[in-house]
């Protein structure tokens, strides 16, 4: 069953959808200046990143937080 979770802007975007905006945005070499994190600097992949950001909770956290930061509606630093 699913639940509604109207304060979450992550709820239902898989991290894939995630990291794939935010590359598509960013490139590899932008997403390592905002989360330096080796997986984004040495030979990056989707795959790779996942796996890691699945792995490593506070690197995922960060991840979301620039996804959200980057693509919220009700970012207040987006004009």
């Amino acid at each position: 069953m699913h639940h509604q979770q109207p304060n979450n802007p992550l709820h239902a975007i898989k991290l894939e959808t995630i990291l794939l905006e935010l590359q598509q945005h960013y490139g590899w070499d932008g997403l390592a200046n905002r989360v330096p994190v080796n997986c984004f600097r040495k030979n990056p992949s989707v795959k790779s990143s996942l796996k890691f950001l699945r792995k490593t909770p506070w690197a995922r956290e960060k991840v979301e937080a620039l996804y959200i930061a980057t693509f919220s509606k009700s970012n207040p630093w987006k004009k």
